[in-house]
């Protein structure tokens, strides 16, 4: 298996996760259960920052708290990263 297919994989999987966080959240919100910690949610955002962006915009979870705003600068953040890997020609 590729490199670069591996990565993906495990990309991916991370996105999903940090996804999957942010609606487990939402859902225990809706149900007054113990929650998520915001540093978790955060701590996703920072591995898995589109997943955490799709959740936080598809559960309508987080998005008016300001710090949830780092979850964009963190998919930037990725973005550049995973320009200058492709782009420096790592894979």
């Amino acid at each position: 298996m590729s490199t670069l297919l591996i990565f993906l994989v495990i990309y991916a999987i991370l996105n999903l996760l940090a996804m999957a966080a942010y609606f487990s959240d939402k859902r225990k919100a809706e149900k007054g259960e113990w929650r998520t910690p915001e540093a978790t949610l955060l701590l996703w955002a920072l591995v898995g920052p589109f997943g955490a962006a799709a959740g936080m915009s598809l559960a309508r979870h987080k998005t008016r708290k300001a710090k949830f705003k780092l979850v964009y600068v963190f998919l930037v953040l990725h973005l550049i990263i995973i320009g200058c890997l492709f782009f420096f020609k790592v894979f």
